[in-house]
């Protein structure tokens, strides 16, 4: 495990993982704990390649050709929740932001859309990884007497959220991917009722047969339910699919060699057959042709980045019992 920018696992689970001579890297979750790690993983040509990343930064970043991803960047869903926001009446808003890669994207991109679409952002005070304290963010933006509040957070949400809606109405709160959960078990019902997010994904019930599976297989490993929250799932198990095609197609499972053919197998540099399994895709490289994998998650098409050139951002809303359910 990657760990994150607070516990700081990566620091000896990275050069771990490179003495061992891992060939390609699944991870991390979260851009900013990436960016801690991607020179060093890059660098030793091992291929990293995330189901969760979103920051914009990662885009350019000079990661040797060796870096994908297949969550869309921040751009996508700063744009979403923008102008859902602008949809919803708002006129004027506030935002707490983690300040890293992710956290800062987010909100750059969030202001752009929501700015555009004739709105303000009164304030987006910032706090630091491992901050357990929020008093002074909350005073800030509700100072400001916004129309409506973002969360750029991680689990910091769990402590921010009963302090601002004991001040603030609840369906005016605005979550993102970062702190998008179940929280039955951590509040009173009621505490996030009418509440909105947004993330990279698709309606569960249009890939119900997988979701069903995919919570299968968790359980029977004698791991707890994963409460219908899937979040970035189908985004790994493409990632998986992807690493081995590329590593049949390359004949190699080099970091390099796999990274070349990352693009040509999920379609994003010429006109390979669509398939949309790994034995499909198999047969089409092992009978001399080229595959077009199409995901689970999106058709997934890398760009010259490493970047999926297609995705799509889920709006949710949450109940009485601080569950959410996807309304678009």
């Amino acid at each position: 495990d990657s760990g994150d920018l607070d516990n700081k696992a990566y620091e000896t689970e990275i050069p771990r993982l490179l003495i061992a001579g891992v060939k390609a890297l699944i991870g991390a979750a979260s851009s900013g704990t990436s960016l801690a790690f991607i020179d060093q993983v890059v660098g030793a040509g091992v291929l990293q390649f995330s189901p969760a990343n979103t920051s914009p930064t990662l885009t350019t970043y000079d990661d040797k050709g060796l870096y994908f991803r297949t969550a869309p960047s921040d751009l996508l869903q700063g744009e979403v929740l923008g102008n859902l926001m602008a949809a919803d009446g708002h006129q004027k808003i506030a935002m707490i932001v983690l300040n890293d890669a992710y956290g800062t994207g987010l909100r750059d991109a969030t202001t752009a859309s929501f700015e555009a679409a004739g709105g303000e952002v009164l304030a987006a005070p910032t706090f630091n990884a491992g901050d357990t304290n929020f008093s002074a963010q909350i005073s800030e933006v509700l100072a400001t007497s916004p129309d409506a509040i973002v969360l750029i957070t991680f689990d910091e949400a769990k402590t921010i959220i009963p302090a601002l809606v004991s001040q603030f109405p609840s369906d005016k709160l605005y979550m993102v991917d970062g702190n998008l959960a179940n929280y039955s078990a951590d509040f009173e019902p009621g505490t996030l009722t009418g509440a909105k997010g947004t993330a990279p994904g698709l309606d569960p019930d249009t890939i119900r047969d997988f979701l069903d599976r995919m919570e299968a297989n968790w359980v029977a490993e004698g791991n707890a339910s994963l409460a219908d929250v899937f979040l970035y799932g189908p985004e790994s198990y493409d990632a998986v699919v992807l690493l081995a095609l590329a590593a049949l197609a390359a004949g190699s499972v080099e970091g390099v060699d796999m990274a070349g053919k990352l693009q040509e197998v999920s379609g994003g540099s010429g006109s390979g057959t669509k398939c949309t399994t790994f034995a499909e895709c198999a047969d089409i490289i092992n009978g001399g042709g080229v595959a077009d994998y199409d995901g689970v998650s999106s058709p997934v098409t890398f760009d010259e980045f490493g970047d999926p050139t297609q995705g799509n951002i889920l709006v949710s809303i949450y109940g009485d019992d601080n569950t959410y359910t996807a309304v678009k």
